[in-house]
Formats: C-alpha cells, sequence, structure tokens
C-alpha cells in the first residue's frame, strides 16, 4: 500500500535528525575540541595528513549537516557525509569492535548507513531542493 504521507514524513525525519546529529559534531570540532585540538586527536588516531583532514572535516559535517536539515544539495552532502564516516570506520574505529564505549564503530556505522540512505532516496517533498528545483529525489537540473 503506497502511503505518501508516512514516505514523506520518514524522509523527512531522517534527513532532519541525520543532519542535526552531523552539524553537532562538527559544531563540536570547532568549537569544543577547536580544531587545533581535532587535528591532534586524528594525528593521535591515525588519520592520514591530519593537519588539512581536520578542518575539512569539520567544515564538512557543519556545514553538510546544515545543509540536510534544510534540505539543499541533499543528495551531494549526504553522499559525502556517508563517505566522511566510512573513512572513520575504517581509518579508526573498526579495529576496537563494534560498540562505542570501546572506540567501536557503531555510531559512525548508523551515521554512514542512515547518510547513504538520505542520498539514495532524496531530500523529499519537505526541503529547499524541491522548493528550489522542483525535484524532492531525483538528480539536481541546471537552471537555464
Amino acid at each position: 500500500m503506497n502511503q505518501p504521507a508516512l514516505t514523506t514524513s520518514a524522509r523527512t525525519i531522517l534527513r532532519v535528525i541525520t543532519g542535526f546529529l552531523f552539524a553537532a559534531h562538527g559544531w563540536q570540532k570547532f568549537n569544543e575540541f577547536t580544531i587545533a585540538g581535532t587535528q591532534a586527536a586524528f594525528t593521535q588516531m591515525g588519520v592520514p595528513a591530519a593537519q588539512a583532514v581536520a578542518p575539512v572535516v569539520a567544515t564538512l559535517e557543519l556545514v553538510g549537516g546544515v545543509a540536510l536539515i534544510l534540505g539543499v544539495l541533499t543528495r551531494v552532502f549526504a553522499a559525502l557525509l556517508a563517505l566522511d564516516m566510512l573513512g572513520a570506520l575504517f581509518l579508526v574505529h573498526a579495529s576496537a569492535g563494534v560498540f562505542v564505549a570501546t572506540g567501536g564503530y557503531e555510531l559512525v556505522l548508523i551515521l554512514a548507513a542512515a547518510a547513504l540512505a538520505v542520498a539514495l532516496v532524496g531530500a523529499g517533498t519537505v526541503s529547499v531542493d524541491k522548493a528550489l528545483f522542483g525535484r524532492s529525489g531525483s538528480r539536481l537540473r541546471v537552471l537555464a
């Protein structure tokens, strides 16, 4: 049975909550940990090119999270955020097992899955993408 109102609600909830969590983590990297602290932590964790990667990741998480909340360039930001979390999973968390309490990958895996799901289904009808481009789930068309 096709229930468009439930589908719209589910897509919106998934996109907004996922965006909120990413934005919170980006904000935390800028304001609580600071970029210098994030660079040091990334270095300690063995992240390659940590000095360059830390500000890029912090910016992607903050800006990308806000973009998901609003539904702006949703597929692009969601795909980039999924890659961000897969990088965190394989570079840092996989060796620690599943549980976050031991440094494991449960959080980054669910964030990657949520971001990938948003990238696959698109922004939905309650989004800036829909308002600006008339599309809720397909590729953006070029405005002439």
